[in-house]
């Protein structure tokens, strides 16, 4: 029988500080602070300055495990829908779930937004939300995708599209939707891509 390796206190110290800079800089984004400084991301952890930039080294490394945060946490709030359903069915539970992740997201990407054409660790977190939402669309809507013969690729092309944050945001900022009108916009958009 083989023992655990032992983490030294202080390895165990570092990882708690790494994490308190991570739930800090969620937080703050998650409140509403689209841009929090070095200094706010500190005195929320409760570490200093000099401890922040000694576990990343420029707030590009820090964008890069506090997005991996938020797509861990988005992780855990999802329920995969059964993919033997109906499809009004399927396309109903989907919209719910995705309008209940996407405004639990919501002030995460507006945040990612201001930074990500400049950031490589803010366009990769995005790349892996398009990945994991198109992975989700092939298998709960199987057999759609694959009626659709040729034409497959560009409906799923078309479901990742209408089922991402900019979408979303459009509906909810820029034409003033609430949730409950904005879940049904996305309905019935998914539901027109996918009934024949």
């Amino acid at each position: 029988m083989t023992t655990p390796p032992r983490i030294d206190g202080r390895t165990a110290r570092a990882e708690r500080t790494r994490n308190a800079i991570v739930d800090a800089h969620c937080e703050l984004i998650l409140a509403g602070e689209l841009r929090p400084t070095a200094d706010r991301i500190a005195k929320l952890a409760g570490v200093s300055l000099r401890a922040l930039w000694s576990h990343f080294t420029d707030m590009e490394a820090l964008f890069a495990a506090s997005g991996l945060r938020i797509l861990e946490q988005r992780d855990a709030a999802f329920e995969p829908v059964p993919p033997d359903l109906p499809l009004p069915r399927r396309i109903e539970a989907f919209c719910h779930q995705r309008a209940r992740l996407l405004e639990q997201v919501a002030p995460a990407a507006k945040a990612a937004s201001l930074k990500e054409p400049f950031s490589p660790a803010l366009q990769r977190n995005r790349r892996a939300h398009v990945d994991r939402l198109r992975d989700e669309l092939r298998t709960l809507f199987a057999p759609e995708l694959e009626a659709a013969g040729d034409a497959g690729t560009d409906l799923l092309t078309a479901l990742v599209g209408v089922s991402m944050w900019p979408t979303w945001g459009t509906w909810r900022d820029a034409m003033g939707l609430d949730t409950e009108q904005s879940r049904a916009a996305l309905t019935r958009t998914v539901a027109a891509l996918l009934t024949p």
